[in-house]
C-alpha cells in the first residue's frame, strides 16, 4: 500500500496528514474551516484517495496559516507516499462540470512544482472561507507535491460551484495520474529514469 503520514508543528498551526494513494475515497477532515472540509473530502471521495486531515490552526488571526500549511501536508503526504514514482501513470486530466461551471484541470506529476490558475471568484467568501485562500491551497498543495498544475474554469457563476469543480476536477485528475500502469509497472515513467 502507497500510504504516508506527515505530521508539522509551527507557532501557527499543528496539523497531522495521513494519505493513502490506493484507497476509497474515505475521510475523516477537520480544519476548523467547514467550507474548506467540504472541498477536501471532496477530493478525497472523487480520487479514492484515503486522506485523514487533522489541522489546529491560528484562526483568531486568520485563515492564511491553516490553509496553506494543510496544502503543504497533504502535498507532502502525497509525494512522500508516491515514492519514487514507478509505474504512475504520472499525466492526468479531467473536465469537471457542475451545473452551470465547468473547469479543466491537468496535472504532470513531473517533480517540477508550477501552477497555472485561471479561476475568478465574484464573491469574497464561501461560507467562512475567504476564497482567496483557493489558489493558495493550489499553489501549497503543488509547490510540497512536486506537481505541474493547470486549472481553468472555462465558464462558471455560482462561486460554490466554481470552487467544487476546481476540487473536483484535481481529484480525477490525481486518480489517473498516481495509478499504477500494468503494462509499465516496474518503470519510471521518464526518459530520464527519475522523476
Amino acid at each position: 500500500m502507497r500510504t504516508a503520514t506527515i505530521t508539522r508543528a509551527t507557532s501557527e498551526t499543528d496539523i497531522a496528514v495521513t494519505v493513502n494513494l490506493d484507497g476509497t475515497g474515505l475521510y475523516e477532515v477537520e480544519t476548523g474551516i467547514g467550507f474548506f472540509d467540504h472541498m477536501l473530502e471532496q477530493l478525497a471521495r472523487h480520487s479514492l484517495i484515503d486522506l485523514h486531515v487533522r489541522t489546529k490552526g491560528d484562526l483568531h488571526i486568520d485563515q492564511h496559516h491553516t490553509v496553506e500549511d494543510t496544502g503543504i501536508a497533504i502535498g507532502e503526504a502525497v509525494a512522500k507516499a508516491l515514492g519514487d514514482k514507478r509505474g504512475i501513470r504520472r499525466y492526468g486530466d479531467a473536465l469537471s462540470p457542475m451545473d452551470e461551471t465547468l473547469t479543466r484541470v491537468a496535472l504532470d506529476i513531473s517533480g517540477r512544482p508550477w501552477l497555472v490558475w485561471n479561476t475568478e471568484f465574484s464573491q469574497k467568501r464561501l461560507g467562512e472561507m475567504d476564497t482567496e485562500m483557493f489558489k493558495h491551497w493550489f499553489h501549497s498543495f503543488a509547490q510540497a507535491a512536486g506537481i505541474t498544475l493547470h486549472i481553468e474554469t472555462l465558464y462558471g457563476e455560482n462561486n460554490h460551484h466554481i470552487a467544487e469543480s476546481a476540487f473536483k476536477g484535481l481529484a480525477r485528475a490525481l486518480r489517473q495520474a498516481v495509478e499504477i500502469d500494468p503494462r509499465k509497472a516496474d518503470a519510471i515513467p521518464s526518459t530520464k529514469g527519475t522523476l
